[in-house]
């Protein structure tokens, strides 16, 4: 307990130091709300400042200004001034090579939570010279690309996912080195842009639960019953060991489980109630994730019950986004995730 306010300075600190950055980053580069499309880049959006190896050019020019002066080396003087008016030249390359640029933001398939969102944008080039070297950058990934005169590029950019929910890709930067590496020149934009991140499935749900029957007939549904065997799959270590294949199992072969064809009526639900109240908002999820998966792939129609949501039974891919969603999107506190 003596350590409590320690970590409540430092928690209070850390959110400080965050507004401070978003306040800064606001003013020196006008970050805020999303930019509307198109996004063009005129030149009070480009910024321009010497890499790394720009720094040590500049210091090894002033070296041989101190040494020609020292030494009264005529050829020293125009070695040191032509190699200097080379880098200056290079200035206004890597700035022509982005002034006139106009980004458009595409768009971002649903991706389950682990996974790599990807972001498109459609990134133009109006003039009748090539753009070469340039690169999108956000959340420390980047993508590499050139742009043909008068051309219209398609650029993906992934960057990883680490919780559900809404996730807009936030601060972007469209950079280039172009020509000679001496030289960045950049500008910082926020898209409109976002996608949505489902739950993480279960890796090994339980089997989909058992519908009740709604007529006297129904299709056939896989199962564990004692109808028609359909075939064999996997052993569970939660399956029952009178359905195992023991003969398989008594001439080397691995644990499987039978399966047997029974006629099942009615849709399946899936009940956020029903889950196991030992199972954690995210691990019920999960779970229901899982499932929604598992009932597409058996054709099987489904509804989704959740605490103020209630989906009614259907399949398809319209169906399964909209479960999808509502779990994604379940009890969630604060803004949509920032790639910053």
């Amino acid at each position: 307990m003596a350590f409590a306010p320690l970590s409540l300075a430092k928690s209070q600190v850390e959110a400080l130091r965050t507004s401070v950055r978003h306040a800064l980053e606001r003013w020196l580069f006008r970050v805020g709300r999303p930019d509307p499309a198109p996004i063009r880049l005129h030149q009070r959006r480009i910024y321009v400042l010497p890499t790394t190896a720009g720094f040590g050019l500049a210091a090894a020019l002033l070296a041989m200004l101190i040494a020609s002066i020292n030494y009264s080396l005529g050829l020293g003087f125009a070695l040191t001034f032509l190699i200097a008016g080379v880098a200056v030249a290079s200035i206004v390359h890597a700035f022509r090579n982005l002034v006139g640029l106009s980004v458009r933001p595409g768009r971002c398939p649903p991706v389950f939570c682990g996974g790599d969102a990807r972001f498109v944008f459609l990134i133009t080039n109006p003039r009748r010279s090539r753009r070469a070297a340039l690169r999108l950058r956000a959340h420390g990934r980047h993508t590499d690309f050139d742009l043909d005169a008068a051309d219209i590029a398609t650029v993906e950019l992934a960057c990883p996912t680490s919780r559900r929910g809404p996730l807009a890709v936030g601060r972007t930067i469209l950079e280039t080195c172009w020509p000679l590496g001496l030289i960045r020149a950049w500008s910082v934009f926020v898209p409109d842009l976002g996608c949505i991140v489902y739950p993480q499935p279960e890796a090994e749900p339980p089997p989909l639960p058992v519908a009740a029957s709604t007529s006297g007939g129904g299709r056939r549904e896989h199962g564990e019953g004692d109808d028609d065997f359909s075939g064999l799959r996997p052993h569970r270590d939660s399956d029952s060991p009178r359905h195992v294949a023991w003969k398989a199992v008594a001439r080397g072969g691995p644990m499987l489980t039978k399966q047997y064809a029974g006629l099942g009526g009615g849709d399946a639900l899936l009940d956020w109630a029903e889950l196991p109240p030992a199972l954690d908002d995210e691990a019920r999820l999960s779970r229901l994730t899982a499932w929604i998966l598992a009932a597409e792939r058996a054709g099987r129609r489904y509804a989704l019950r959740l605490p103020g949501t209630d989906i009614a039974a259907a399949q398809g891919e319209v169906h399964q986004h909209r479960c999808l969603q509502a779990l994604a999107l379940h009890r969630l506190a604060g803004p949509a995730q920032d790639v910053r």
